[in-house]
């Protein structure tokens, strides 16, 4: 069986690439100059305010948002550094650790929450009909649920 991607297939995978790239760039920046959050930073506090307590251990919080655990690391000390984020050690394994959300971290998120959700809108949402969305919603939920049976 031949391996290569047909032209056609080649110029759809790369312009997935291209405009994922270039959205989350644009996203980042334009959170950067308005919360002072990184897209990761906001990742972090977003699924941290949707867990128990507002709390993850690192591996699961890693998991969740997508980086390795060394990006997250670094990116859990800055958000700490700010009083975003706290640490715990995790009481049933020392070796584990709790990231916490902070009241602070908290009152960031919202801040940035309606600016973030509208530029998201203007740079991918506005440009898609209702019947393309449906498509994309469909294409993604079945790549999504592959991907994450794989794991």
């Amino acid at each position: 069986m031949n391996e290569q991607l047909t032209p056609r297939e080649q110029r759809a995978w790369r312009n997935f690439l291209s405009v994922s790239v270039q959205t989350m760039e644009l996203l980042d920046q334009e959170l950067q100059k308005n919360s002072q959050l990184s897209l990761t930073d906001y990742e972090i506090l977003q699924v941290l305010s949707t867990a128990a307590d507002s709390r993850l251990r690192m591996s699961e919080l890693a998991h969740q948002v997508l980086v390795s655990r060394s990006r997250l690391t670094y990116r859990v000390d800055r958000l700490t550094e700010v009083n975003y984020v706290t640490r715990e050690e995790c009481e049933d394994d020392r070796r584990g650790l709790w990231a916490i959300l902070t009241e602070a971290g908290r009152a960031a998120l919202e801040r940035a929450t309606d600016g973030h959700h509208r530029d998201i809108r203007a740079s991918y949402f506005d440009n898609i009909s209702e019947s393309e969305f449906d498509v994309l919603e469909a294409v993604f939920d079945r790549l999504e649920e592959k991907l994450s049976a794989s794991r």
